[in-house]
Formats: structure tokens, sequence, C-alpha cells
């Protein structure tokens, strides 16, 4: 169902060996925050329990399938 950039697999993951693909499909599915970037990209945003409840940021291309990037976003202020 997802599929990854190779920038995903080769540089974001080894960068960050602790984000899980897991949790980056989740947050993806469960589109609890979701922004469209102006140049088509899509952010997603949702809460990962199993890493202290902070909050993944997810970049997709614009299928919204392909994810491109993911990190934990510090700066994130939930909208109310």
């Amino acid at each position: 169902m997802f599929k990854y950039t190779s920038y995903f697999e080769e540089d974001v993951l080894s960068k960050r060996p602790y984000i899980k693909k897991e949790w980056c499909e989740r947050v993806v599915s469960q589109r609890q925050y979701v922004k469209e970037q102006p140049d088509g990209r899509f952010r997603f945003w949702g809460k990962v329990p199993e890493y202290g409840n902070r909050t993944l940021r997810v970049v997709t291309l614009a299928d919204q399938k392909t994810i491109l990037n993911a990190f934990f976003d510090r700066n994130f202020k939930e909208v109310t």
C-alpha cells in the first residue's frame, strides 16, 4: 500500500534509525493533522505513544502514499 522514496530509505532511516516505517504509515493513515504544501506534497502529524507520545511529522509526495521524509516535530502545536 505505501511506497518509500530512495531518499527516505537511504538517508532518512540511516540518520534516524529510531523511526519505524509502521509509525509513518500509521500517522498517514490516521490523518490526525494534514496540510498540503505549496509544492503539492503533504505533511501529516500524529502522536507516537511508543516513543514518549512525541509528534511525528511525515511528508509524502502528492499521491499521499509515497513517504519522502519523517522526523519528530518538537515545534508542532495542536489545533484545538
